[in-house]
């Protein structure tokens, strides 16, 4: 028996319900090992086939969805046709949510952990491997983060793919720098106003008024509605993407360092993200979709 391992096979970007802290933006960094028997190749599966294989299941399944609880206590759910709807009880108040099924991931425990997402994935994977793979490996991990950091939640309407949906989300890190040195002060600043927020589009509002919103579009896949106490939310004028986000956090900072060049590095999940800049000139922003 031989033992082939991946790490960092992909990064599961998705959202989750916690009775604690509501809804979780999160950025899992998925590390795989096969233990089996040598083919005709002397391998135990070609790593090209690893990464096609597994990631592809990972992405149809798990990535860009909102991960549910399904024994958690304060869950309720209606299923109608190919649309869910749900309700979930969480200490920062009720979270409502209506979408396409394929939006929401129902996962057979009581809390969304890194193990029990694994636990999930296992049988899913499992029927992508050939008959000589006799044990699957799976580990979900954060990524290590020197500095500050927050967990965000948000939809992209106009997006094609799996962006689209209203309540997928990352764990990122924030890097601002004034005249090119960091400013942990600033960073930490957001990463506490962002702690397990909502990014949304102001013109995405459908109700608002006794300390909740209400978000609805509709997209390629469908409907969405997301409802959700306003306190876990922020605001922008413009689309959630990482981009505008970082334009948004620069704008938002400039004001605190006035007459110096600031950059705002917004990272989208693991490695990828904008900048931004304020008080310099302007480069181009990059920003990979999610």
């Amino acid at each position: 028996m031989s033992c082939l391992f991946v790490e960092q096979l992909t990064v599961i970007d998705c959202a989750y319900l916690d009775a604690v802290r509501g809804l979780v933006g999160e950025s899992w960094i998925v590390d795989v090992e096969l233990d089996g028997a040598l083919d005709g190749q002397s391998m135990v599966l070609d790593f090209g086939e690893v990464k096609k294989r597994l990631k592809r299941a990972i992405d149809a399944s798990l990535d860009h969805s909102l991960l549910v609880p399904r024994r958690a206590p304060g869950l309720q759910l209606n299923a109608d046709g190919e649309r869910l709807r749900l309700r979930f009880e969480a200490a920062p108040g009720l979270y409502e949510h209506v979408s396409p099924t394929a939006a929401v991931s129902l996962v057979d425990a009581a809390a969304i952990t890194p193990d029990a997402v694994a636990a999930h994935l296992r049988p899913i994977l499992a029927a992508h491997l050939p008959a000589n793979v006799a044990r699957l490996g799976l580990h979900l991990r954060s990524e290590h983060i020197d500095g500050a950091y927050y967990h965000y939640v948000h939809g992209l309407k106009k997006h094609a793919g799996l962006c689209q949906r209203i309540a997928h989300g990352h764990r990122s890190r924030i890097e601002v720098r004034v005249d090119g040195a960091r400013d942990g002060a600033l960073e930490r600043d957001v990463a506490e106003r962002w702690r397990d927020i909502y990014l949304g589009t102001r013109e995405d509002i459908v109700a608002r008024g006794d300390g909740r919103i209400r978000f609805a579009y509709t997209a390629r896949e469908g409907r969405y509605e997301l409802a959700l106490p306003e306190a876990r939310c922020d605001l922008l004028d413009t689309d959630s993407t990482v981009e505008q986000i970082a334009a948004h956090l620069a704008a938002r900072l400039a004001p605190s360092r006035p007459g110096r060049a600031l950059a705002v590095r917004a990272y989208e999940g693991v490695m990828k993200g904008a900048i931004a800049r304020t008080g310099g000139h302007p480069e181009p922003q990059s920003g990979p979709r999610d």
